[in-house]
């Protein structure tokens, strides 16, 4: 297994840059996994595609305006990408220039708040600690920042709600968990008119949505951890679902990690450094919604995983020729 083996070109020109309007509007990809059969549809025809008796599992953590800019008392810009609250008044942070915040260094965010580079860690993470006059440093910091938008969505200017699902009620994501954006309060109501229920649980989605694997053999690649919790009922839900035949689907690889963590341990909550590439036994997931991923990302290979690396490629090949659109804001896949 080598990292080139999830490589594939994409035009620049199908990367969404702007969400669609609805937002179950959006195409998608029907991949049976068995037969490699493919079909075109619509979102909003999911409750068609599923069955009576499915369980679409969904994560509801709530996107943090985490991008914080600032000045560097040295002089010149900074930028933290913050990932996850340590305590209070501390965080964890991805940071750039990573070259120039040293421990000891200062950032000026506002005039009454300010953060202290704590520790320097690899890949650019960081650890700040916050210094306001408020009684609330987090909510001071938090207040500051903005979307975290990915890199390649450009000069999108729309309501930052577009940016979190409908499903968000628990915060601590630096990224959305984009598979989830495709869902309204309609759909929701026709899938359970249907009789596929649809729980949640949550994953704060953490570095890896942005970090690349760096090695060629993407085995010897690391996730970070990120925390997930399964409510108290769900893994009964879960294994009732099973017992009379239904699949339980995952909406989104943040789903499937958090299930499939709770699979392998047993435990509702705690922190999840899951790493799914091919040859990997799903314990619980047997579908999957999400959308199309970058190449030679964790995601990608976690679909390669779960549904074969040449069927994956073929439906992503076909979906180019289709012009279907990419990434955080385009379409989507359904896998069965």
């Amino acid at each position: 297994m080598r990292l080139s083996d999830f490589d594939y070109a994409l035009p620049p020109e199908l990367i969404a840059q702007t969400p669609i309007e609805p937002r179950d509007a959006a195409r998608l990809l029907v991949l049976d996994r068995q037969s490699g059969a493919m079909a075109h549809r619509h979102v909003y025809e999911l409750p068609d595609l599923l069955r009576a008796g499915d369980l679409a599992v969904a994560n509801r953590s709530r996107v943090l305006p985490a991008r914080i800019r600032g000045r560097l008392h040295g002089g010149g810009n900074a930028e933290l990408l913050l990932l996850r609250r340590l305590a209070r008044g501390r965080w964890e942070a991805l940071g750039r220039p990573a070259r120039r915040l040293r421990p000891g260094d200062a950032i000026k965010v506002a005039d009454d708040l300010d953060l202290t580079v704590t520790a320097a860690h690899a890949e650019g993470l960081r650890h700040v600690e916050v210094h306001s006059a408020q009684s609330d440093p987090d909510a001071a910091l938090l207040a500051h920042g903005s979307m975290p938008l990915p890199p390649y969505i450009h000069g999108w200017r729309g309501d930052a709600q577009r940016y979190q699902t409908i499903f968000a009620d628990t915060d601590g994501s630096a990224a959305a968990p984009t598979a989830g954006l495709h869902f309204t309060p309609g759909l929701l109501e026709r899938l359970n008119a249907r009789g596929t229920c649809v729980a949640t649980l949550v994953l704060h989605v953490g570095v890896d949505t942005f970090r690349p694997i760096s090695h060629d053999d993407p085995r010897a690649h690391h996730m970070h951890r990120e925390w997930y919790a399964l409510p108290p009922d769900l893994a009964q839900r879960i294994q009732q679902t099973r017992s009379a035949g239904g699949r339980v689907v995952a909406v989104g690889t943040t789903s499937v990690r958090a299930l499939e963590t709770w699979a392998a341990t047993g435990h509702d909550q705690g922190w999840s450094d899951l790493f799914i590439l091919p040859g990997y036994r799903f314990g619980v997931v047997n579908a999957m919604l999400t959308n199309f991923h970058l190449p030679r990302s964790t995601p990608l290979l976690l679909v390669s995983a779960f549904a074969g690396r040449e069927r994956v490629l073929a439906a992503y090949a076909d979906a180019i020729r289709q012009a279907y659109r990419f990434y955080s804001f385009g379409d989507a896949m359904l896998i069965v």
